[in-house]
């Protein structure tokens, strides 16, 4: 049992990770023309002017409050993994994803633990929780979900903690705008048909750290020890690209960087602006802490000492 108990804390590390790199950066089906509270309201002028244009996208992709997401990513030889589901950024971020792993370190992880590679997500304002499923239940009395809150996970994860809790608490979809405004490195790349839909593409470099330092609430400590994580990682600069519509609604959106472990790429749609999103929390009988999990590792490994 001490055995099962280790393997399901590293398995919810690295679920943790995955998860807070995905929640508030999705994006959804862009199968079908945007549509959403501010759609009607399109300026209809062609702008020549990139930053002016993508003053708007924000502006209107921000103030949409929620979409449906659907989106693929690609983080090294640790994982690959595609995403459905709807998010809601009204008042932080919350909403419910399905995630299938499908490849890489992750996957094999979550099929050696008796899944079958896929899980929900569920996140809130203060946290977000995972369904590990039936084979993590028959281990923990009943308990298949994760809860992990943001609170834990920075006093937990050092300057990383810190800064996965201020993005999961304050990036919303037009996140990808606002990196291409803070770098001041954005071009209209031109005009291009997104899954049917009419868009101009822009394209930018971010500097990684530079744009952590200017966009998040991290003091002056937490940004230098972020710094040394990112460059250890070997993780410098992404080239961020974003499709909008003529409503100034984002459609589209990628992400490619560098690391030493491989690429990073992650690709994003989004759809349906203005869905309702409703999410519950699951039973806390079937709840199982991310502190609690940690305390059971360290009484396994003090047992076995």
């Amino acid at each position: 049992m001490r055995t099962s108990t280790v393997r399901r804390v590293g398995l919810a590390v690295a679920v943790a990770a995955a998860l807070t790199s995905v929640g508030a950066c999705g994006g959804s089906d862009g199968g079908s023309t945007s549509k959403g509270k501010d759609a009607s309201s399109g300026s209809g002028v062609v702008k020549t002017d990139a930053i002016a244009a993508l003053l708007d996208v924000q502006k209107k992709t921000g103030a949409a409050s929620s979409a449906k997401v659907e989106g693929t990513m690609t983080v090294g030889s640790a994982m690959s993994m595609k995403q459905s589901g709807a998010l809601d950024w009204s008042d932080g971020v919350s909403g419910s994803m399905e995630i299938t792993y499908t490849g890489g370190a992750m996957a094999d992880t979550l099929k050696k633990s008796g899944g079958n590679g896929t899980m929900q997500a569920r996140y809130f304002k203060d946290g977000y929780a995972a369904d590990m499923g039936a084979a993590m239940a028959r281990q923990t009395g009943g308990k298949r979900w994760i809860s992990y809150s943001y609170e834990d996970l920075a006093e937990l994860g050092g300057a990383s903690g810190a800064a996965m809790q201020d993005q999961m608490q304050n990036t919303t979809p037009d996140q990808g705008v606002k990196s291409l405004l803070a770098s001041g490195d954005v071009k209209e790349v031109g005009k291009e048909q997104v899954r049917g839909v009419a868009t101009t593409h822009y394209s930018g470099t971010v500097d990684v750290a530079e744009l952590t330092a200017k966009t998040s609430k991290l003091d002056a400590d937490q940004l230098t020890a972020l710094k040394k994580q990112l460059n250890d990682a070997g993780i410098t600069t992404e080239t961020v690209d974003i499709w909008v519509d003529e409503n100034d609604l984002l459609v589209k959106k990628s992400e490619r960087g560098q690391m030493k472990t491989g690429e990073l790429n992650t690709t994003m749609f989004y759809s349906d602006y203005g869905t309702k999103v409703s999410v519950e929390r699951p039973p806390a009988g079937e709840t199982i802490g991310f502190k609690e999990l940690l305390q059971q590792q360290q009484g396994a490994t003090a047992g076995a000492s």
